[in-house]
C-alpha cells in the first residue's frame, strides 16, 4: 500500500455540502448512524439459522438430495452473516458500541477467515485507493486480467470461460490458502509494504482457523464419514463464493466504473469524487436483494459513507443521487442485478485480449 498517494481537495464544494447533507438527515431525524433493532433481528435470524442448518446437516442427517439443498443453503447464509453481521461489525457500524462490533466482527473468523487482516486489505486498502492499481488489492484477482493496466497472460484468453468456476473456488482460496500467505509473508500482496501482525492477533488466528477445522471438517467426518463432509464442504462453499465474489464484482468491475493507475502519488479528484467514479450501485430497487446483501447493492452510499450501517442506505441514496444530478456528477447505478452481471461479464471478456 503506498500511503503517499494524495487526492485532490477543494476543486468543488460537492463533497462538503454531501456530508453536510448526509449528517443533518441523522439530525432530523433523531437517527444514529449505527445499526437498529433491524439489523439485531436480522444478525439473530443469520445465526439461528446456521445453527439450524450445522444441526440438521450433522445429527439429525436428512436424506442426501435435502442435505445438497440444506447445503447451498448453507452457504448462502455464510456469505449473508459476512454481508450482513461481520460487515457492518468491521466498519464499527452494528453497534454504538466498540466491544460489540468487535465481538460480532469475528464471525468473519468463524467462517474461517480473519478479521485482522480482512480489516487491513479492505477497511483501509480497499476503501481508500478503490480501484487504483497497485494499490487496492482487491482488484488483484489471480488468473484474471480486468483493468488494461494490468499484463495479459496466455491463460486470459479462457477467462470468460472459467470465470465462474473462479468465483466459485475463491472462498476455498481465502480461507485455506491466502490467509496464510499473508500471514506468513506479512504482506497483503507481493509488492506491498510489510505489516506487524500483533502477537494477540496471531494467537487468534491460530486458534480460530482450529477451531473452524474442528467445526467444519473433523466434526463432520466423525458424524457423517469422510465423503458426505467432501462433498457438502464442497457445495458450501462454491456457493458461497460465488455470492462473495460475484457481489464484490457488480460492484466494482463493470464497465460503468473506472480503473486508475496513478504515477506521480497524486489522484487528480476529490476522493469522494474518485469513489463515485470507481463504484456501481445495482437492483437498489429490490428489498429482498438489499436484505441479503447487507445493502452491498448500495454500493456507492457504501463507499462514501463507510461508517454508516447498511440499514440507512436506502434513505441516503436519494439524497446521494438528488446531490450529484445537482453538481453534475456521474452516479453508476445497475437497474437489475442480471443488468449488472451482463455487464460484468463484457468487462471480463474485453480485458482477456
Amino acid at each position: 500500500m503506498n500511503t503517499k498517494i494524495k487526492f485532490s481537495k477543494g476543486k468543488t464544494s460537492f463533497s462538503n455540502i454531501l456530508k453536510y447533507k448526509i449528517n443533518d438527515y441523522f439530525i432530523q431525524n433523531k437517527l444514529k448512524k449505527t445499526g437498529n433493532r433491524k439489523l439485531t433481528i436480522k444478525a439473530i435470524v443469520l445465526l439461528s439459522s446456521l445453527v439450524v442448518i450445522y444441526i440438521t446437516l450433522i445429527f439429525i442427517q436428512p436424506h442426501w438430495l435435502i442435505g445438497i439443498i440444506l447445503c447451498m443453503l448453507l452457504g448462502v447464509n455464510l456469505a449473508a452473516i459476512g454481508f450482513n453481521i461481520m460487515h457492518d461489525a468491521g466498519h464499527n457500524t452494528f453497534s454504538e458500541n466498540r466491544h460489540i462490533n468487535s465481538v460480532l466482527s469475528y464471525t468473519l473468523n468463524l467462517l474461517g477467515g480473519n478479521i485482522y487482516l480482512w480489516k487491513l486489505k479492505h477497511n483501509i486498502a480497499h476503501h481508500t485507493y478503490t480501484n487504483i492499481d497497485g494499490e487496492d488489492h482487491d482488484i488483484e484477482i489471480k488468473f484474471m486480467r480486468i483493468h488494461h493496466d494490468q499484463p495479459i497472460r496466455k491463460h486470459h484468453r479462457f477467462q470468460h470461460l472459467y470465470f465462474i468456476l473462479l468465483y466459485s473456488i475463491s472462498y476455498l482460496a481465502w480461507i485455506f490458502y491466502q490467509d496464510y500467505e499473508k500471514f506468513f509473508r506479512q504482506r497483503l500482496s507481493l509488492h506491498s509494504s510489510k505489516i506487524l501482525i500483533p502477537r494477540k492477533e496471531k494467537v487468534i488466528f491460530w486458534i480460530s482457523k482450529l477451531l473452524h477445522i474442528v467445526v467444519f471438517i473433523i466434526v463432520p467426518i466423525i458424524f457423517v464419514g469422510f465423503i458426505p463432509t467432501l462433498i457438502g464442504l464442497l457445495v458450501a462453499s462454491m456457493v458461497c463464493g460465488i455470492c462473495l465474489a460475484t457481489v464484490f464484482q457488480l460492484a466494482h468491475v463493470v464497465s460503468i466504473t473506472d480503473f486508475k493507475t496513478i504515477e506521480n502519488h497524486r489522484v487528480e479528484d476529490e476522493w469522494m469524487v474518485h469513489q463515485l467514479q470507481s463504484t456501481s450501485n445495482f437492483a437498489t430497487d429490490s428489498t429482498f436483494l438489499t436484505w441479503l446483501l447487507g445493502g452491498l447493492n448500495f454500493q456507492v452510499e457504501h463507499h462514501l459513507f463507510p461508517k454508516v450501517s447498511h440499514i440507512h442506505y436506502p434513505e441516503l441514496n436519494r439524497i446521494v443521487k438528488a446531490t450529484c444530478m445537482e453538481y453534475g456528477m456521474i452516479y453508476n447505478e445497475y437497474p437489475t442485478f442480471w443488468a449488472a452481471f451482463n455487464s460484468h461479464f463484457k468487462v471480463i471478456k474485453s480485458m482477456r485480449k
